[in-house]
């Protein structure tokens, strides 16, 4: 028994399969027992290189010392034993004399495994062909059967050639079709020839190797399905290889109709083309193609809307018969979003209303003409004979979604487990403001109350962390690492610190050195951000060594950080009793935290901050009756491609504060500052915006190159906090519209998405400048900074909530900056997305019953042409005008 132990420990495989072939089941069942005490104790730190020199051969012998089949599926599959793993070959032939029932069990369970366990295909593969069980079709078996496939460069044969010969290839071709996101890797092959899945599967249905009607049947149904895009390019380009012939097409017209209908933008065109040549050769009735029309015709894709049109009229104008069923269909576009398609829509029916056999028809395409937007259904009042327009005032009300309410933290966890468990999670996941602040403040009354109980709770946590490693041969330690040049990387790794602390894990003269060294100016525009909250990190670790506190001063009331002045006083009056030293750091954030903008409550906790009689009471009862708190001055500077503010000095928030806040009230400049840093982290922006929560624009400031970048580097996650900014308290000037603004016109969906909810989060609490934003965009649109078109999107999503008075409050500011160039004879090309940008400009109007003047507007709609541009300018300008309801 110990000689297997010791073969294993050595990494001699070879010698380990020697003494475990001449075992016998109870023997080897007599070894798992040291072979699993092995495994933990190299789990401790399996990168040494004992650890990977053994980890190969105690994964071929725990696979063979053990019974259970589950057990040995689990033992093969583990994560701990997946980077160094004993070779396929080596495994099959140790378990090879086993019985093939039992072989199909461990298989079968082993391909149950998620894709991520990479249980190799070989070994897999391998206990199939010796039990003679039915292959297993699960996601895990299917991806390493492709990838298998597909390594033909190591075999020199092609796709084709392997798949021929494959004994299992009706069962697994057939579970490819029904497999998750397979796609991606049957794309790494060719897309052509050969060596090409989408060909050679094609190939095998001409040659009656496989079925061909059961895998094109699989083959739809897959793209039916949906899924990634990766999915859908690959499925699509197998389906076009098929080359099916028209009988076969006719005989999936139900599927063509599904996936013209509902399918993603690739497949639903090619099923419209197909449909589009069945219905031209007469295969298709009046009925379906009505049918089809009213699902496509309401797809946001333009390009699949104009091509239905197209094919509806060229029906029509063939066959004049199929008028009373076709024109209604094409009169279901009235109610398009996008006018392009209303107009394409009138003017289909307008050509060819003549055909229309009965009165009911008519009507129904006068009524539809209801839908139309202002301008067309006063021409559609012509044509069609369709109620006037009416010219009664609009009477609108403007929708926006509720303000958020600020949500009041819970207390720090009473259990030491509780808030273990909750550490844990943070680590993790790094959470937002609540949570942080609540784990931040539940350690340091833990620690304060019973260190020895907190550790006890906190071990599993920490087992795991690098810095909780006490191998002499790291020679790189938790005190270099903390106090390294990048700072802390985030809140995470803050707590990190402090889990280090408790652990004996830094020197008390590294936390006191660490604690005090923040006395620079700063090297970046995010510095005293990331500054003053790390001295409050370093100053908390530094006190839970030397001198616990019961409990932090500077814990927020409110998930936005803001804290409450009656709950400041009473824990200072708390500490008053308890005689405990207030940390200056601590009172500091405490100070900057507590809400001043209410005079009245900051007046009454005011005069009880004084009844207190200690030199932080005074302190605190002269900062809340100084007022509001101060905004600096600020200044626009325009910095190459993008607009950026630079603010004065905060003198408020210099005088008695401790060295690592005073940068804050520091100017911001626009060229002075290094803005290369180590300041990453997405997650921390939200923890700055706590750090001033009545001051956004200061932290605004800090934070606007950030914000740009999604906008005029393409950048993605920087603008996920702006909800937050916009939810946080002070005044919302220059800074934080400029950063809306940006979101605004950000290359990623998700980061425009966050913007107009910061957007809308502005409006509900009216503090959002219409006016301001307005211009902010178009200046920023002339410079090249914020694309027109990427700032559509942002407009109809914010539309599309209600919002139209807000949206037209804006782009009547943004549009004349946008048209200037256009106004005058030689001018440049429009940029690209202003026409739809009036088209929402248009819709918003017509909603809201504006009336006034555009500059520039007129010169642009009185352009020669029909062009999308000018056709919204003159939409714009008549409704303008006129004043029409909607």
């Amino acid at each position: 028994m110990s000689s297997l132990v010791d073969e294993v420990r050595a990494g001699r495989t070879a010698e380990a399969v020697s003494l475990l072939d001449g075992m016998t089941d109870a023997e080897r069942r007599a070894c798992f027992p040291e072979l699993k005490a092995l495994r933990k104790e190299l789990r401790a730190d399996q990168w040494t290189a004992q650890a990977r020199r053994a980890y190969p051969t105690l994964h071929a012998a725990g696979a063979a010392c053990q019974t259970g089949a589950a057990g040995v599926a689990s033992w093969l599959a583990a994560s701990d034993m997946r980077w160094w793993p004993a070779s396929p070959g080596v495994l099959i032939d140790l378990l090879g004399d086993r019985a093939p029932g039992w072989l199909g069990d461990v298989v079968h369970r082993l391909a149950e495994r998620p894709v991520s366990s990479r249980v190799p295909y070989e070994l897999m593969a391998g206990l199939v062909r010796l039990s003679g069980c039915p292959v297993p079709t699960t996601e895990a078996y299917v991806h390493g059967w492709v990838e298998h496939i597909g390594h033909v460069w190591q075999h020199g044969d092609t796709v084709l050639d392997r798949l021929r010969k494959d004994p299992h290839l009706g069962r697994l071709a057939a579970a490819l079709f029904q497999t998750n996101d397979i796609g991606g890797r049957l794309a790494w092959t060719a897309t052509e020839g050969p060596d090409s899945w989408t060909e050679a599967l094609a190939r095998l249905t001409v040659e009656g190797v496989l079925d061909r009607r059961a895998t094109v049947d699989a083959c739809l149904a897959r793209l039916l399905r949906g899924g990634p895009a990766a999915d859908h390019r690959v499925f699509l380009r197998m389906l076009k290889s098929f080359a099916l012939t028209r009988e076969e097409e006719r005989e999936h017209l139900a599927d063509w109709l599904a996936l013209a209908s509902e399918a993603a933008s690739v497949v639903a065109a090619h099923a419209q083309s197909v449909l589009a040549s069945l219905a031209l050769d007469g295969e298709l009735t009046a009925r379906q193609l009505a049918e089809l029309s009213g699902a496509v015709l309401f797809r946001t894709e333009k390009k699949l809307v104009r091509a239905q049109l197209v094919l509806l009229g060229k029906v029509i104008a063939r066959d004049a018969s199929t008028a009373d069923e076709l024109l209604p269909a094409v009169a279901q576009a009235f109610g398009h979003e996008d006018s392009d398609v209303q107009e394409r829509a009138l003017k289909l029916v307008e050509r060819h209303v003549r055909k229309a056999g009965t009165a009911e028809v008519r009507e129904e395409l006068a009524t539809a003409a209801g839908q139309l937007i202002p301008t067309l259904r006063a021409r559609a009042a012509q044509s069609l004979g369709a109620s006037p327009v009416a010219a009664e005032p609009v009477t609108y009300e403007e929708v926006l979604p509720p303000a958020p309410q600020p949500v009041r933290l819970a207390p720090a966890p009473d259990s030491a487990t509780e808030l273990a468990e909750e550490i844990g999670a943070l680590l993790a996941t790094e959470g937002d403001v609540a949570t942080f602040e609540r784990a931040l403040d539940g350690l340091v009354r833990h620690a304060y109350r019973d260190r020895d109980m907190l550790m006890e709770a906190l071990e599993p946590v920490v087992a795991g962390r690098w810095w909780n490693q006490r191998d002499p041969r790291h020679g790189f330690g938790a005190d270099d690492h903390f106090t390294g040049n990048h700072g802390l990387f985030n809140a995470a790794h803050g707590l990190e610190l402090l889990l280090a602390t408790l652990r004996g894990n830094l020197l008390t003269t590294t936390l006191d050195k660490a604690r005090r060294r923040w006395t620079v100016t700063t090297d970046c525009g995010h510095s005293p951000l990331a500054r003053a909250f790390e001295t409050r990190i370093w100053e908390v670790a530094y006190r839970i060594r030397t001198e616990p506190l019961p409990f932090l001063l500077s814990t927020p009331t409110w998930g936005t950080g803001l804290l409450e002045p009656d709950e400041l006083v009473a824990r200072l009056d708390e500490y008053r009793y308890l005689g405990a030293r207030v940390s200056d750091a601590d009172f500091a954030q405490a100070l900057l935290r507590v809400r001043r903008g209410d005079r009245a409550v900051a007046e009454a906790a005011a005069r009880r901050a004084a009844e207190l009689g200690t030199p932080e009471g005074t302190r605190l009862s002269a900062w809340l009756v100084s007022g509001a708190p101060a905004v600096p001055a600020f200044r626009r500077r325009t910095a190459q491609d993008r607009i950026l503010v630079e603010s004065a000095e905060v003198p408020e928030l210099q005088g008695d504060f401790p060295s690592g806040f005073r940068p804050l009230g520091r100017p911001a400049s626009v060229y002075r500052d290094r803005w290369h840093c180590y300041h990453w982290s997405d997650g921390m922006r939200q923890h700055w915006l706590a750090l001033l929560p009545e001051q956004r624009e200061v932290v605004a400031v800090r934070m606007l190159r950030d914000f740009s970048s999604v906008a005029v580097n393409d950048s993605r996650g920087d603008a996920a906090v702006l909800p937050l900014l916009a939810e946080s308290g002070g005044e919302a000037g220059e800074a934080v519209h400029l950063a809306v603004a940006y979101g605004l016109g950000a290359r990623h969906p998700e980061d425009r998405l966050a913007a107009v909810d910061a957007l809308l989060v502005l409006a509900a609490r009216g503090q959002l400048d219409t006016a301001r934003i307005g211009a902010d965009l178009g200046q920023l649109a002339r410079l090249g900074a914020v694309k027109p078109s990427r700032l559509v999107e942002s407009m109809r999503t914010a539309v599309a909530t209600g919002a139209n008075a807000t949206i037209w409050g804006m782009l009547r500011h943004t549009l004349p900056a946008l048209l200037a160039d256009l106004a005058s004879e030689g001018s440049a090309a429009p940029a690209r997305g202003l026409a739809d940008l009036l088209a929402v400009a248009a819709e918003c109007a017509e909603r809201t019953g504006a009336r006034e003047e555009i500059p520039h507007l007129a010169r642009t709609a009185d352009r020669r042409g029909s062009s999308r541009l000018v056709t919204q300018a003159r939409r714009l300008r008549g409704t303008l005008a006129q004043g029409v309801a909607a």
